[in-house]
């Protein structure tokens, strides 16, 4: 087994949970749902977890066969962590916990990385709210480059530039959260330079437009 504990349960659950279910196990996932990264990258998402405990859950997640090493060609030749096939089929897990978390309350403080941003932005898009719209955005945040592509009620985000787009926003975490989730409307904050967009002001600011939080969920009072 890739961990020392096991629920030694047939049942799949259990056995994924034998596999994906250690502490960081699944953000680790999480953070390589958008492609490969190096350890370093890994670390800057994942601040809360210690070198050596991230690469204990790197070996465990490899044992099991959900991640893999791969040495990248010349000239950059590092090495990068990612998902093998079987790995990714965790994509649609991860997102499903994602919506359901996202109406746990209370909101804890602090940030999102970089990568955990661009999956609230999958998990909380509208379909209807895109109604007519064909876009293409790229986002740059810091030195990540992420492709925003809306057609047909479908959103689809990928790691690195976008080829022709029809608008680009740069800008930090903070400042692009704000604005996805209403809190900060795009022209102001570009009035105000908290963030930067070349291109169709328009088609940015309905890109960004599609993302809904969901409800809280409601606390049941305890028995009495």
């Amino acid at each position: 087994m890739p961990s020392q504990r096991s629920y030694h349960d047939p049942c799949g659950i259990a056995r994924a949970l034998d596999r994906v279910g250690e502490r960081w196990a699944l953000l680790v996932v999480r953070e390589l749902l958008l492609g490969p990264k190096r350890f370093t990258d890994l670390r800057a998402g994942l601040p809360g977890a210690s070198p050596n405990v991230l690469s204990q859950r790197l070996r465990e997640l490899e044992t099991c066969g959900a991640v893999q090493r791969r040495l990248l060609p010349p000239p950059t030749a590092v090495m990068v962590y990612e998902l093998t096939p079987w790995g990714r089929e965790l994509e649609p897990v991860v997102l499903a916990l994602a919506r359901w978390g996202s109406r746990a309350v209370p909101l804890p403080q602090g940030e999102l990385s970089v990568d955990a941003l661009m999956i609230a932005l999958q998990t909380t898009f509208d379909p209807a709210a895109s109604a007519g719209l064909s876009a293409r955005l790229e986002l740059r945040l810091g030195a990540e480059r992420f492709r925003v592509m809306v057609e047909r009620g479908q959103l689809e985000i990928s790691r690195g530039p976008c080829q022709v787009p029809d608008a680009v926003v740069s800008a930090d975490v903070t400042r692009l959260r704000a604005v996805a989730f209403g809190k900060r409307d795009l022209a102001r904050a570009r009035r105000a330079r908290e963030l930067g967009v070349e291109g169709d002001l328009g088609v940015a600011a309905r890109v960004l437009s599609l993302f809904r939080r969901p409800a809280p969920a409601s606390p049941v009072a305890p028995a009495p």
